[in-house]
This record gives C-alpha cells, structure tokens and sequence, in this order.
C-alpha cells in the first residue's frame, strides 16, 4: 500500500467523489468522516487551517482509503477535535493499513485517537478502552421504531409524551420547527456556554475558531452535508434548541440545550422526539446520539457503536509520553480507589481538550 499526504485545500474534485463512494460502500457515512467535514474544519481560522491534512491511500493504483488528520509538532489526531465525536480511516473495515507505515508518511512519532471507530483492525494494537455511542435506527419509520422501544420495555417515548402534555397544559403550546433563526442559534450558544460554567466543564467556546466552525455549519444547510437546527417553542418562547451535523441520511446530534425554565418538562428529550418524527419523511434513516453516559440515550437508542480510544506509536518521545501516561492510567483504573480511580483518566481527556483548542 502506497500513501501520499495532501492538504485539504489540495484535494481534487476526484478525491471528493471517491471519498464519498468509499463511504456510501463501507458503511462509513458520518458527518464526521465526510471530507466536507474536512474543508470546513481546514477553512475556519482555528488549528486546522495550518494543520490539517488528509493521507491518500493507494493499493495496485487504486484509490482505497482516505484518513484526515491534524498535525501539530509530532502528533496527529482527529480533524476538528476536540469538536468530533469520530475518527478512523474511511475504507473498508479490515483494510490492511500497517500503522507504522502511516506515521512515517505523516511524519510523527504518535497518533492519538480519541474517537476511533473499534472496527478498524489495523488499529487495534493501540486501543487502550473503549466506550459507546448509542443510535437510533429509524430505517423502517418512527411507528416502528417507538413499537419496538415499547416491545423492549422501554417507556421513555410514552413519558415524553406526557411531559408534552403537561408542557402545554401549564404552559402554552409547543411548536416544533426545523430553523435558520440565528437569534435562536446564538442563545443556544449562551446556554450551552452557562451549562459548561455551571457544572465546572472546560467551556469550548472560549475559543474563538470553535464558534466560528458552528457558524461556518450552520450557514450550510444541506442534505448532503451541513448543519440542522432544530427548535422547540412554547407559548413563543424558545424552550430548547438543538443543532445537528446531517450527512445524507445520517443525524448526528451534536449541541443540545434548553431555557431552566422548562427543566422540569425535559424539552429538550421532547425536541428529540419531535426531530425522531420529523426524520423518516425527510430521508433522515438514523441519528446518532453520540457518545456519553446517559440514561436518555440508552432507553432511546436501539443500535450501540463501540469506539476505541489509545495511540499508535513509534519509537519517539512523543509516543513514551503517551505511554506513560497511560501506564499511569491503567494502573490507577486497577486500583481498588473508588471514585478516585477514575482521575487519570478525566486528567488526560481534560488535558487533550484543552491541547486541542489552542
């Protein structure tokens, strides 16, 4: 296997549409693995815009893989992190790629994966944990869907139903509406960025290139690949909002938030029952609710995609750093610590967040 390594301003028309028929034949479609994932990340003013680049793989002269990355000094990671909730090579799932020879084409010492797809075997050398992502399928239509959630015992649809009730009974009317209103847009923003503040999370947005990539998604509404922003008004008042990354028939939820006024109805699992019923009759067949431990998540979700978080490495500082640290990790998670078993681990993803945004 051959690989080149091009920016993403350097891919051709041609690289685009084998991209994509690569991922409609491997089951990779993904607002994230898109390679207008790519151009947009590459063309806001944040790290990726100097640092982005996309390795073409190549196998008896034939396109077979694509795999886009960031570079800063000796490490590569995901484009877009810590904003993107998958990483991986978009090719067939047991493509033969020897990592190795990957980080030599890159020319770094370490990759780190965060969000790896645990399917992609010539990884797995490299997986350190793993973890979940739950997601809706929706292929045979949302009555199917909410029947089969029902058969499986679970009644999170029904509960919904009647917090909307008791919404508008008290309340006002409830209307939902798939949006281009920026106003509501931007006091989405304002409440996600009270919700980091409030629970002591590292506030994303506190970094300019970050909101720009929102706006830059938002602003590209398409079908094909864009963002979806979708509202729940009461009485007239927006009560929750919530913004979607939507590759053809693939929505992945992404940024969801709502006024504390309506906390005790949970409008925003309402807006995600409402976006459920809208999905089918616009194409949509699945929306992926993203990795986190969540109880909403689990009682919605009918399909769960494993995803592996670790590094490949070869011999450099950068890979012993890494090591270490996971050395230190494991061995914490081993320990009979409780609670405290757990800190090396929020330590390094706190730390890769903040790596990530500057």
């Amino acid at each position: 296997m051959e690989f080149t390594v091009v920016a993403p301003e350097e891919m051709t028309a041609a690289d685009v549409s084998a991209w994509l028929a690569l991922q409609a034949t491997s089951g990779r479609t993904s607002p994230f693995l898109s390679p207008f994932w790519v151009q947009v990340c590459a063309a806001v003013a944040g790290p990726d815009q100097a640092c982005a680049r996309v390795v073409r793989l190549y196998q008896g002269g034939e396109t077979v893989g694509f795999f886009p990355v960031r570079v800063r000094g000796d490490t590569a990671g995901p484009i877009g992190a810590p904003m993107c909730d998958y990483q991986g090579v978009v090719g067939a799932p047991d493509l033969d790629v020897d990592p190795r020879r990957l980080l030599a084409a890159l020319r770094v010492g370490r990759l780190d994966f965060p969000s790896l797809l645990a399917d992609q075997s010539a990884f797995a050398r490299g997986v350190r944990g793993l973890s979940q992502s739950q997601v809706i399928d929706l292929s045979e239509g949302y009555d199917a869907y909410a029947a089969a959630r029902r058969a499986a015992g679970t009644d999170i649809l029904q509960d919904t139903a009647k917090k909307r009730r008791k919404l508008e009974r008290e309340q006002g009317a409830a209307v939902f509406a798939v949006s281009r209103d920026i106003g509501d847009f931007e006091t989405m923003i304002a409440w996600k960025r009270a919700q980091y503040r409030a629970s002591g999370q590292t506030d994303i947005f506190q970094v300019g290139w970050t909101e720009a990539l929102l706006r830059a998604l938002f602003a590209r509404n398409e079908a094909e690949f864009g963002g979806a922003f979708f509202t729940l008004h009461v009485d007239g008042k927006l009560a929750a909002a919530h913004f979607a990354l939507r590759q053809d028939a693939v929505l992945h939820a992404w940024f969801i938030a709502h006024d504390e006024a309506f906390a005790r109805y949970s409008p925003g699992v309402i807006l995600i029952n409402e976006i459920l019923k809208w999905a089918p009759a616009d194409g949509v067949h699945e929306l992926d609710l993203g990795p986190g431990d969540y109880r909403f998540k689990h009682s919605l979700a009918n399909v769960k995609r494993d995803v592996a978080h670790g590094y490949i490495g070869r011999p450099s500082a950068a890979a012993l750093a890494r090591g270490a640290a996971y050395r230190v990790r494991a061995t914490a998670e081993a320990l009979p610590l409780g609670r405290f078993s757990a800190l090396p681990g929020k330590a390094m993803r706190r730390l890769d967040l903040i790596r990530s945004l500057g």
